[in-house]
């Protein structure tokens, strides 16, 4: 596969990591957002550290100026966005007869718009090119829902609605856009559950484990692909048997 350039949002959490890592394992050059330099910074160190060359741009996803300002610098940087992987996400969980105006436009910004900001920047370059790979990093309870998370599984949910129609409209044109949606991973998100919520967690998944931040990166790998090129519109659950579709 050809070298290309590719940006991950939020790409310095847990699943995130794990996705840079894997990209940048295939060959291509990749570039990560971020919003707090200090943090990135020492992301960036350790990434270093263990053989990896990360570009760090900053910029907030959540608006339509930020994420122009992200795509604008990562071409400066390394090149035209040829892999776009749409991972950023945060949580603002409580029950919606509690939830906040505030608590519900934080988690669409971040989670549901920004997919919005940041591919439309990338997308007429791709169809210029005629080629690129767009992939949502969408969430199990984007498919069942959960308690306490109408704001969370509202935006997930409708990172696939997005996902169909793009596909359809760019299938001929040599761009994939497909949904990756993990069940419970062993992020630092996930750990800070009090233990016996995990506990209950683990019981309900048949392979009796949390899933891997490697894991959800490999099926990214795998849609990338060259030979992935007629997987468009799809989406790929992750979650140990945890739910199950067809």
């Amino acid at each position: 596969m050809s070298s290309r350039v590719a940006l991950v949002t939020g790409g310095t959490g847990g699943i995130g990591t794990a996705i840079c890592k894997r990209l940048a394992d295939m060959g291509h050059r990749v570039a990560t957002n971020y919003r707090n330099e200090e943090k990135a910074r020492a992301w960036q160190q350790q990434m270093k550290a263990e053989g990896y060359d990360i570009t760090l741009v900053p910029g907030d996803v959540g608006t339509p100026e930020g994420a122009a300002d992200l795509v604008r610098g990562v071409e400066q940087a390394l090149g035209p966005v040829e892999i776009l992987v749409n991972n950023a996400g945060i949580t603002r969980d409580t029950t919606f007869h509690r939830m906040t105006a505030e608590q519900w436009h934080e988690v669409i910004n971040t989670n549901l718009n920004s997919v919005f900001n940041v591919t439309r920047p990338v997308i007429d370059g791709m169809r210029e090119r005629k080629w690129g790979r767009v992939i949502q990093i969408s969430s199990i309870n984007g498919l069942k829902g959960q308690y306490g998370q109408a704001n969370y599984a509202a935006a997930k949910a409708g990172m696939h609605g997005f996902t169909i129609s793009l596909a359809r409209e760019n299938a001929r044109l040599g761009i994939t856009v497909n949904t990756v949606s993990p069940g419970y991973v062993a992020t630092d998100m996930v750990m800070a559950v009090p233990e016996e919520v995990r506990a209950k967690i683990v019981a309900d998944i048949p392979t009796g484990r949390l899933g891997r931040p490697e894991e959800i990166a490999y099926a990214v790998g795998f849609l990338v692909a060259e030979e992935a090129a007629w997987i468009t519109g799809s989406n790929l659950d992750i979650n140990g048997g945890h739910h199950m579709g067809w």
